[in-house]
């Protein structure tokens, strides 16, 4: 197993961090006394220690001292705080992987002084171990390194390694901020559905168990999309009354305009 003499450390661990964490124990990855994790906070070490029963540091120094791998999320506009605590407390040799959006994997070599940097999107599904994690890594980082990554990021879910670093930013907008537009866009079928007459609680059902299977049969099918939706759009019927006017209302415009400035805006945090 790639993570069987691991010492691995997660600088900030809110609610993705911890969703690695509990999927590492959980598929038996690794064992509680290999994770360390840091928090400012003592009532969320005493949280992460009596649930998970791991090691926490209140000090990010103190935390990654014997680490051989470190796992930094924390939000963006903490990140300038945590490297200037980590600052030569890193040893060269330690895999540094970061899923904080927008942050480039060269900050993370300057400022830590290390060739190996892996630079990770997941999204919020990893919680369930259902998410998609997007990865790339810098040059240094050996097969090993990636064998060993890829089995953290199997916590998550799925993973897919791309060779262009911009593509982080990219998956940052369609699936990092991916879950965002699914549950908008289910919370207005819910109304819809409301609006119709049925109560909240059959709506949420019917949108719930329609989007669920919806997604299982694509994943299942050879078909393209289009072609999916085909097969339920009968000339003249309800499916091609409610297409037009989703066409008519701009959807796939809009749509296309919000992964674009979710795509600015990750590249504004990383400059």
């Amino acid at each position: 197993m790639p993570l069987t003499d691991e010492r691995i450390v997660f600088i900030g661990c809110g609610t993705m961090g911890e969703a690695m964490v509990k999927g590492l124990l959980h598929e038996q990855l690794v064992r509680p006394d290999q994770i360390v994790t840091s928090h400012p906070r003592a009532e969320r070490r005493r949280e992460l220690e009596d649930r998970y029963g791991v090691h926490t540091s209140g000090d990010n120094a103190d935390a990654v001292r014997g680490a051989t791998a470190v796992v930094v999320c924390v939000k963006p506009q903490f990140l300038g705080e945590v490297l200037a605590d980590l600052e030569g407390a890193v040893n060269s040799e330690t895999l540094v992987m970061t899923i904080v959006a927008g942050a480039r994997a060269e900050r993370f070599v300057q400022a830590l002084d290390t060739p190996l940097v892996v630079r990770v999107m997941p999204n919020t599904p990893g919680q369930i171990g259902r998410g998609i994690s997007v990865w790339t890594a810098t040059e240094a980082v050996s097969s090993e390194g990636h064998a060993k990554t890829r089995a953290v990021l199997s916590a998550l879910g799925a993973e897919e390694y791309v060779t262009h670093e911009n593509e982080l930013d990219m998956a940052t907008a369609l699936s990092g901020t991916g879950p965002a537009y699914v549950f908008l866009f289910m919370e207005a079928l819910v109304d819809a559905g409301v609006h119709l007459g049925f109560s909240r609680r059959v709506a949420t059902r019917l949108v719930l168990e329609t989007m669920r299977g919806s997604v299982e049969f694509a994943a299942s099918s050879p078909d393209h999309l289009a072609e999916l939706r085909n097969q339920v759009t009968s000339p003249g019927g309800t499916s091609a009354e409610a297409h037009y006017q989703l066409e008519k209302g701009g959807l796939r415009t809009v749509l296309s305009d919000a992964v674009w400035a979710a795509f600015r805006r990750c590249v504004e945090l990383g400059s």
